[in-house]
Order: C-alpha cells, then structure tokens, then sequence
C-alpha cells in the first residue's frame, strides 16, 4: 500500500470517529431541548434504519429475496418485554394465565435483554435457514414470509410466556434519543465494516451470479447462512428497542406488512447501498409523519375540501414513491456509498473547474 493511501485511510478513520462524536453529541444535547413528538420520530426512523440495514443485508448485498423481517424483530421484542418487566406487575399483566415459572423470577438489564433477543434470534436462523435458504427467489420470499407468521401465531398462542393476544404493557421505556442513535451507528459501522471484508465481497459475488461465485470457491450456503444469521440478530436487535420505544408488545405490532415498510425503504434508498438505506429511513418514516396533514380536515371559504379525510395521506405518499422511482429507478443511492472519497473528489472537481 502506497504512504498516500495510507494518509487517507488515516483521515478517513479520523473524519468518521469525528462525525460520529459529533452525531452523538448533537443527540445528547437535543435529547432534552426538542420536540418530544419530533424526537419520538427521529428515534422511530433510527429503530427502521437498523431493521432496514438488517434486510440490506440479505436482500441488497447477498441477492436474497428475504421477507422474515418482522419474525425476528417480534422475536426481539418480545424477550425485551418478557425479561425486562418489573416482577411486581407481573401478576398483573399475566392476570389471564399466570407467566410461566422458569421465567417468572428472572428479570433483566435491557442491554443483556437486548443481546439474549438477539442470539436466540440467531438460532432460528440457523434452524430455518439450513434448509430453505437453498431455494431462490419468489419461493424463499414466501418460506421466510411463512416464518414471520408462524412466529406471530406462536407468540399469539404462548400464553404462559407472552400473554397471548392481549400483549404485553408497561414495558420499561425509553425515549433517549443517543440510547437510539448509538445502536444505530454501532449497526452502521458494523454493516460497513463486514461489506468492506472478504465476507462482504463473497456477498456481492453471490448476488451478481451464484454459479460464477460457486466456481471460484465461495461456499454458497455457508455464506447465506451468515448474512441471514447477522440479519436476524440485528434485526432482533431493532425489535428490542421498539419494544422500548413503545413501552407495549403485541403480535399486531408484527403484521407481515410491516416487513413491507422496510422492503420500501431499502428500494427508495438503493439495494446495497448503507449510506442510501439510513437517508430512505429518516425520509420515509418522517415524511409519513409530515402528511398527516392531508389525514385532517379542510375548510377553506368556509367550505370543507372532500379530499382531505383519513386514508389521502398513504395516497398522496404512493403518488410521491411512484414519481421517485419513475426517477431515480436504482433508489436515491443505488449501489454507491457516501465516503469520505467520494466527497473530497467531488471537491476536488468543483475546484477545478472553478480555476
């Protein structure tokens, strides 16, 4: 490696340790001076970023149609909610079939809750991915899909371990806007570290062909099986937080449409690409929120506007999606990054043609 590809490996480095104090320090100072309804959104888009980056994973960097999202992440949240509730309201909250004794005088710390979410997500993982992650395509779509159903029926049917249908309430909560965002940079840097790996690069060789990546000795399996096992636990991960952030868990919260919600973001903000999955995040979850207005009543003259009554907000949001992607089809990254190169470079060129 040539001394001055060293140099800007180092000021890379050195630039991203500084953003990320600057991140976490504009978040410590905000947490307590913003607008709690601003900054529950903000703290929302943060959770859907890193379920968002999970799902990139799998199905932007490694090609696989994966759709288990909301399985793992009602898998995490429940394990929050089940070991982080305080053992005085226990009786309370189980008031229809008493919680079951193994788990009945064991009570957590949320980041050990948090890691337990996430590793027994893993074994799932494993379990289910050995066998059908050799399917392709549509057909593991809908296998993985099947999973996340099961999961809700399961957790629906488990009384004695999460309260069935009636869920799970006064979950300790959260509303720490750096308790958020640090999990998401620490997602951030690992997802960024492991597609700049080896592993990554097996990733990228198996989406753009499997048999090209086969011949040249990547072992297929054993490569999906790892990108769907960190998927599952991060995405586990995000499901703990949101158990947090809503202070409440129930198998509702867990529709296989809200994997849809992420299949958008990462679309919008470009498969395989970090940097455009974390932006499609934020302007996703706040847009929605900043069209609600078209939910509300108008009266203009003294006349009510027919159009604006609930339900024109999701059209007008669809609308908007169609134009972005009749317009930027690739999503608004597509597979590039935002790197300290990329800036520079393009600095560089503004220079130059200034002179």
């Amino acid at each position: 490696m040539e001394k001055n590809d060293i140099n800007i490996k180092k000021r890379n480095i050195l630039l991203t340790i500084l953003l990320i104090v600057i991140v976490m320090g504009v978040t410590v100072i905000l947490d307590n001076k913003i607008n709690p309804y601003i900054k529950r959104v903000l703290n929302l888009s943060a959770i859907y970023a890193i379920v968002s980056l999970s799902m990139n994973l799998m199905n932007g960097f490694t090609g696989q149609f994966s759709l288990g999202q909301a399985g793992f992440m009602a898998i995490g949240a429940y394990t929050v909610g089940i070991f982080t509730l305080p053992l005085e309201v226990r009786e309370q909250i189980y008031y229809m079939v008493p919680m079951n004794s193994l788990i009945a005088n064991i009570q957590l710390p949320i980041w050990l809750a948090l890691i337990l979410g996430g590793l027994i997500a893993v074994v799932f993982a494993i379990l289910i991915g050995t066998p059908i992650l050799r399917l392709r395509g549509d057909y593991l779509a809908i296998a993985t899909l099947g999973f996340s159903e099961i999961i809700r029926i399961v957790l629906t049917n488990a009384q004695s371990v999460t309260n069935g249908s009636l869920g799970i309430t006064r979950i300790p909560s959260n509303s720490s806007m750096p308790f958020y965002f640090g999990f998401l940079i620490l997602t951030i840097v690992f997802m960024g570290l492991l597609v700049s790996s080896s592993y990554g690069r097996a990733f990228k060789a198996i989406r753009e062909d499997e048999i090209a990546a086969e011949a040249m000795g990547i072992g297929l399996l054993k490569h999906k099986l790892m990108a769907f096992v960190i998927s599952a636990f991060f995405a586990a991960i995000a499901g703990g937080l949101y158990a947090t952030f809503l202070a409440t868990v129930d198998p509702k919260n867990f529709l296989f449409t809200l994997t849809y919600n992420f299949l958008l973001i990462i679309v919008l903000g470009g498969l395989g690409s970090i940097s455009g999955t974390v932006i499609s995040s934020f302007i996703v979850t706040g847009g929605l929120e900043v069209l609600r207005v078209f939910d509300e009543p108008l009266r203009l003259f003294g006349f009510n506007i027919p159009l604006f009554r609930p339900g024109l907000r999701m059209v007008v949001f669809s609308i908007i999606l169609i134009l972005i992607v009749l317009f930027w089809p690739k999503g608004i990254m597509g597979k590039e990054e935002l790197s300290w190169n990329r800036i520079f470079s393009r600095k560089r060129k503004a220079n130059q043609e200034v002179k």
